[in-house]
């Protein structure tokens, strides 16, 4: 019998093996992918998610690993150019776009190394239970057998598609609909040091430095434009690019072909049951566009290895670890998630929105704690406080686009 079974291999379910492992507990962890393997995504690594590779002792892998730091960023809203470092987040001032190939292999070792059992190629089928409590999974491996395994705790970490979740009817709450979609691809011979994004009406997309010399170049939009854009993904995706990174995209090189998405739906589960968590995209799932995804799996599974500890050692009810758990998250991404949403609709640009980007022109601080708030180092409500935009708008020089 296992403490924990972990279904789910990526970023949540791997640190969340790797952290249990550290503290003692008998863990397996289960993927239906072996590793190392693709998934789409954003893969950017904000820095309160950098400072959690830092603190599990495995920030130099990813710094091996060929992606490269990035510590500024450049928006172009319709020409106006906004350029600004986001705050340090625990004394981590840098970022990183690192392939999913690369960082999840990076986790499962890590998970490995750290003492939990890990089985690739493994399909859940059912969870076990005994009366209303988990107790357990069955599923297959490769070859077909079939193979039941026990534990105090069954845990997804299997995306927001997430098998566990549907198996033990996880109630959603605060669910919206998919808002965007999204496309990307890898080109070599942009040059590009650090990150560029661009805002358009209807359009938000960007580029970014990533492994093996590559940059990842990504476009949002609406979700109901999405059928009309894969009707010509390649000549579509091109005229949405921002001019300046257009020329570039135009003279680098295609290195893969494009892949997308639509499905991003946006929703809190309930993280928790008899004998069951969920974690990660399993529990909580947002839009791409805040690329938050990678950064809070980090922080949901280490308050989730918490709370499993101090349960399972006997120092409270793990029952109420796990109703501080989901207080805890809830705490953390609520604003994020809201922010988020709001972003995602991607149409018109608010006139209050072009006001504020105007007036941030030039104003390296303020354009740093704007981009602070999309990367989760400065609070959200302290920055959107009517005093303090009122505060950038009103010092703004008198030439400044409004």
């Amino acid at each position: 019998m296992y403490d924990a079974i972990i279904v789910g291999a990526r970023c949540a379910g791997s640190p969340l093996a790797m952290l249990l492992a550290r503290k003692g507990y008998r863990v397996l962890l289960v993927d239906k992918a072996s590793f190392p393997s693709d998934i789409i995504s954003g893969h950017l690594i904000w820095q309160p998610g950098v400072a959690h590779l830092k603190g599990w002792g495995i920030l130099e892998k990813v710094r091996q690993s060929g992606a490269p730091p990035l510590v500024g960023i450049t928006l172009d809203v319709d020409g106006l150019a906004l350029r600004g470092f986001v705050p340090p987040f625990e004394a981590m001032s840098e970022a990183f776009c690192i392939r999913r190939i690369v960082l999840d292999k990076i986790l499962v070792d890590s998970a490995a190394g750290a003492g939990a059992e890990v089985r690739e190629r493994f399909i859940v089928r059912e969870v076990c239970s005994n009366g209303d409590r988990v107790t357990g999974i069955r599923g297959q491996i490769t070859n077909g057998t079939k193979v039941a395994e026990t534990a105090r705790i069954v845990i997804g970490a299997d995306g927001p598609h997430s098998v566990v979740a549907r198996l033990v009817k996880a109630r959603e709450y605060a669910a919206r609909t998919s808002l965007s979609w999204t496309y990307q691809s890898y080109f070599s011979g942009l040059g590009l040091t650090s990150t560029r994004l661009f805002l358009r009406d209807y359009r938000f997309g960007g580029a970014q430095p990533t492994n093996d010399g590559l940059t990842m170049v990504f476009c949002m939009g609406p979700h109901d434009q999405f059928h009309a854009f894969r009707s010509n993904v390649e000549g579509n995706f091109f005229k949405s690019l921002d001019p300046w990174l257009a020329e570039r995209v135009h003279a680098g090189k295609r290195e893969e072909r494009f892949t997308g998405m639509a499905d991003v739906l946006n929703f809190f589960r309930k993280p928790f049951g008899p004998g069951w968590a969920l974690v990660g995209d399993a529990g909580y799932d947002r839009d791409p566009i805040t690329a938050q995804g990678i950064s809070d799996a980090f922080r949901d599974a280490e308050l989730l290895a918490d709370a499993i500890d101090a349960g399972f050692s006997g120092r409270r009810p793990l029952d109420a670890e796990l109703r501080d758990y989901e207080e805890q998250r809830n705490a953390a991404a609520r604003e994020m998630y809201d922010m988020t949403c709001q972003l995602a609709s991607l149409g018109r640009i608010p006139a209050e929105t072009r006001q504020l980007l105007a007036a941030l022109q030039g104003n390296e601080a303020d354009t740093g704690s704007f981009f602070g708030t999309i990367a989760g180092t400065v609070p959200i409500s302290e920055f959107f406080q009517p005093s303090n935009l009122r505060r950038i708008i009103d010092g703004a020089p008198p030439n400044a686009e409004r």
